[in-house]
């Protein structure tokens, strides 16, 4: 059923009897420049509601990346946490470990949703989440492959692996684009015609000839895509790169789709001309908003 998702896995855990809930996170923040801890006595529940309706309760302390969580810092953080009597050492050892793993993990945030304590007087982190550092991820392998991609749409899982910035939409008109800005772009001025995108997609400006055939096999196996757009403004890209990539992807895809083409920049009259000898059925634009408008002519 489309609507549900599958279970794939079931975890299993030992079940704890909770006496006391407490709220801990470690999270880089930009105002401060690096990371803070937070903390809050009151834990178990939304934060954000905690902090809208008892902000007093919240304390932040900032740390230094360097020098880590002090033995002070923590044990008035663990003070604060109001745990109980004889747990303020044992608190305090744990957020300390807490931020031990924030550095081995290259992790942006620790979450820590309740940091409790048990009928049996047992400090446990119940329930946790993490969030990385993409930019760490060659160095966080193991971490990254964790990573459960079966919820993910499988289009976005390819693009990943193609190194492609893709994200996919409801749509019928698919973007092909470099430059972010410009594919926001496009997508806009799609819609301004009468248009619906089918996706976000910005190849790059380091992209490859077979790049581009991966990203044209991306969006043919959209059953809902009826013409593709292609909007190239070159500076660091080579037009040369876009036109062979797409010729190479009609061949081997075997696209049948109508192909609206704007090419200006780097080498556009070379990539223009490759595509004019191509024999493949291309309709040309130099305009910007000739080409958005054709590109939803096209499926009309």
């Amino acid at each position: 059923n489309a609507e549900y998702m599958g279970v794939n896995q079931v975890m299993v855990a030992e079940a704890y009897n909770i006496t006391k809930e407490a709220y801990v996170a470690i999270v880089m923040d930009r105002d401060y420049g690096g990371p803070v801890l937070v903390g809050s006595k009151y834990g178990g529940v939304d934060i954000e509601e905690v902090s809208a309706s008892q902000p007093e309760s919240i304390f932040k302390i900032p740390v230094d990346i360097n020098a880590g969580i002090t033995d002070q810092q923590a044990l008035d953080a663990a003070l604060s946490l109001d745990l109980g009597p004889g747990l303020e050492q044992e608190a305090a050892h744990q957020i300390k470990r807490l931020f031990d793993l924030f550095l081995k993990v290259d992790a942006t945030q620790v979450e820590v949703n309740p940091f409790g304590v048990t009928d049996k007087g047992e400090i446990v982190m119940f329930d946790a989440k993490i969030n990385f550092d993409d930019n760490a991820a060659f160095r966080q392998k193991g971490v990254f492959a964790l990573e459960d991609k079966s919820e993910q749409d499988p289009r976005e899982v390819q693009a990943e692996e193609a190194r492609l910035n893709y994200i996919g939409m409801d749509g019928n008109i698919a973007c092909v684009v470099n430059g972010a800005g410009l594919a926001m772009a496009t997508m806009d001025i799609i819609k301004l015609h009468g248009g619906e995108p089918a996706n976000f997609l910005d190849v790059g400006g380091s992209v490859t000839e077979p790049q581009v055939v991966d990203a044209f096999r991306i969006l043919t196996d959209d059953p809902n895509v009826k013409s593709i757009f292609i909007n190239v403004f070159a500076g660091i890209v080579d037009c040369v790169t876009i036109s062979k990539g797409l010729i190479a992807a009609a061949h081997t895809l075997g696209l049948k789709l109508p192909l609206v083409v704007r090419l200006a920049g780097n080498n556009a009259e070379a990539g223009t001309k490759l595509l004019d000898e191509s024999g493949l059925n291309i309709t040309s634009a130099i305009e910007f908003d000739d080409a958005a408008q054709k590109a939803v002519q096209s499926i009309k």
